[in-house]
C-alpha cells in the first residue's frame, strides 16, 4: 500500500507482524501504579508498554536457581 508521508511524498507502508498479545488482570499497589504512570508519561510510552518492558527486563535479569 502506498501512503503519503508528512513531506507529501508517497512511500510504501509495511505492515509488521507482532507477537500475539493477551489480556491478564493484575492487582498492584496504588503507589506502584502511580509511579508507573508517572514514568510512562515522562518517557512518552503507554503504561502497558512500560509494564511489559519492566517484566521482560526482570525475567532476563533474574538470578538462576540451582
Amino acid at each position: 500500500m502506498h501512503v503519503k508521508n508528512i513531506r507529501g511524498d508517497y512511500e510504501m507502508f509495511e505492515v509488521k507482524q507482532t507477537e500475539e498479545m493477551l489480556n491478564k488482570t493484575f492487582r498492584l499497589p496504588a503507589s506502584l501504579l502511580d509511579e508507573l504512570a508517572r514514568i510512562a508519561e515522562h518517557e512518552k510510552v503507554s503504561v502497558n508498554n512500560l509494564v511489559r518492558q519492566c517484566c521482560e527486563y526482570a525475567l532476563s535479569n533474574m538470578k538462576s536457581e540451582k
